[in-house]
């Protein structure tokens, strides 16, 4: 009698188990993610967010998800020992000086940039301008900055970009028009730092891949070369180091609050038309799926520990803005919506709610004259008119 229990409870086990099997797919992959990527998504529980650390202190926080951070962006190129800029040519321009430069970000490379200095006397508050993705590789720097002493082609493919993108208005010049130092470098693939026989859309994910079976990432060092570029604009005797912000559109916008999230050389930051969360970015509709741009802004690991508004809040309580556009195909409403929700919880619980700007616009993915001039507003109001010392405890970078 025993042994037939036995039998019988072990079938119900068997028959148990089966029941608990996941459907059959006769696929692995529909439109570029897994099939199982729903539960994928619904595995990451983002253990390094801020309102998952409740029993640490916010500044203890925020030196761990920043260690958290520099953790996952791997091998790094080291800092230059100095920065030895050298200033190739200058366009004198009104109300400012546009200077063709090189200099050392890294001990192990040196690039070109374009700085903008305003004419008067400094020390001035400065910008770091950080160029977009936009699959179009042959410019980099200049489309922030209205190039000059460069061939006809190059001029009229940035002045293009300017109105594609930025409603014909370089936003460099635009800043440093309004008293600020402006720098803009080329991020690695794109303009001078771009492949020697031309850059087409594939190159990139052959980059990317190099660098990962070398132990990095496209994205670490694209953030790394921005915070290094703060740190340069830092040790200029044009530029106030205590007033220094970032600013960018679309991957540029990535970059602005990554690299504040980064450093806290930064003071404030603008970021406008990227900023989402990983549940309504990785769906089978979104532009994110299609894989090959992202590249560049992925930091292998980190979604193990945070979405993206849990990085970006590493930055708080500094001054920070997000623009998006509610007609904007590549950042669903909702998901820059609920990211917006998750950084005021954060910015709220320090008090300092009127440091962050979240608003959605009538607008596709583009940077009008109008957003630039709320920008504009925006970096005024706390790189010229309020002291920023207390804003963030000065603490030696990790």
């Amino acid at each position: 009698m025993r042994t037939v229990l036995a039998f019988l409870c072990s079938c119900l086990t068997i028959v148990g188990s089966y029941a608990q099997q996941p459907e059959y797919q006769p696929y692995g992959v529909e439109k570029n993610m897994p099939s199982f990527y729903n539960e994928l998504k619904a595995s990451l529980n983002f253990p390094m967010a801020w309102k998952n650390q409740q029993s640490l202190s916010f500044d203890e926080w925020r030196v761990k998800a920043r260690e958290t951070l520099l953790e996952c962006m791997q091998n790094l190129p080291p800092a230059p020992d100095n920065y030895e800029m050298e200033i190739l040519a200058t366009d004198q321009r009104t109300r400012y000086k546009a200077h063709k430069i090189v200099f050392n970000v890294s001990q192990w490379y040196r690039i070109p940039a374009y700085l903008l200095i305003p004419d008067g006397k400094g020390p001035f508050p400065a910008i770091i301008t950080l160029h977009d993705h936009g699959a179009h590789f042959s410019i980099g720097k200049e489309k922030m900055v209205r190039p000059f002493d460069v061939p006809a082609e190059v001029l009229a493919d940035a002045d293009e970009w300017a109105s594609n993108c930025y409603d014909n208005q370089y936003t460099g010049d635009y800043f440093a028009a309004n008293g600020y130092v402006v720098l803009s470098i080329d991020a690695l693939l794109w303009g001078e730092r771009g492949r020697k026989d031309g850059t087409q859309y594939e190159n990139q994910q052959a980059l990317a891949s190099n660098l990962l079976q070398m132990g990095t990432s496209w994205g670490s060092i694209i953030t790394m070369d921005d915070v290094r570029s703060a740190e340069f604009l830092a040790s200029l005797p044009e530029v106030d180091s205590n007033r220094i912000g970032a600013l960018g559109f679309s991957m540029g916008a990535h970059r602005a609050w990554m690299a504040s999230a980064a450093t806290d050389q930064i003071k404030a930051a603008a970021a406008v038309c990227w900023m989402n969360t990983t549940d309504s970015l990785m769906t089978l509709t979104n532009n994110q799926n299609k894989g090959g741009s992202a590249y560049s802004m992925i930091v292998p690991g980190i979604r193990r520990f945070m979405d993206y508004p849990d990085v970006a809040s590493i930055a708080c309580p500094k001054p920070t803005l997000f623009f998006n556009g509610r007609h904007d195909k590549l950042f669903p409403v909702k998901g820059a919506e609920d990211a917006y929700e998750e950084m005021q919880k954060v910015w709220t619980s320090r008090q300092a709610s009127e440091c962050l700007v979240t608003k959605i616009w009538e607008e596709k993915h583009f940077y009008n004259k109008e957003m630039q001039k709320e920008t504009l507003d925006f970096f005024n109001r706390w790189l010229k008119e309020i002291p920023l010392m207390g804003i963030i405890s000065q603490r030696p970078e990790k």
